[in-house]
């Protein structure tokens, strides 16, 4: 199985994928689009998985710190929907809580610099993403 991680934002969509054994999650690159336009987001998915003969697409679920789910939340439940829809993908949704936070003290632990991480953040949290849910997978 192959599989595509996302991190969807408002304005750009992080992108990472496994290797063909699925073990492991590797950055792919970070798709920008206008703000909230998740239809050109998901035609470029849809592409991108055609391209790389994608088998299922692990999505970041957002969710607040107490589990409730706002409207970003909902925008990940219609972005699969549409996909599943469109194609024979599977997708999976991944909770994404604290995503964002893990990427942000790696990079700087790696001393990446601010610019650098700015323009990788989404991708990495996409690598986040897509791991988590390939180690729950293994067990």
């Amino acid at each position: 199985m192959k599989y595509l991680g996302l991190d969807l934002g408002s304005k750009t969509l992080g992108i990472a994928i496994s290797d063909e054994l699925g073990f492991l999650a590797r950055a792919v690159e970070t798709y920008r689009f206008e703000e909230n336009d998740y239809a050109s987001a998901i035609a470029y998915t849809i592409k991108f998985c055609e391209k790389e003969k994608i088998t299922a697409i692990v999505l970041g679920l957002p969710k607040h710190m107490n589990g409730d789910q706002g409207i970003r939340a909902q925008i990940s439940y219609d972005f699969k929907k549409e996909i599943e829809t469109k194609t024979n993908i599977k997708v999976y949704l991944e909770d994404e809580r604290l995503t964002t936070k893990i990427v942000d003290k790696t990079m700087i632990y790696g001393n990446v610099r601010r610019k650098e991480r700015k323009q990788k953040k989404d991708e990495m949290a996409a690598v986040v993403i897509l791991q988590s849910f390939l180690d729950k997978m293994k067990f």
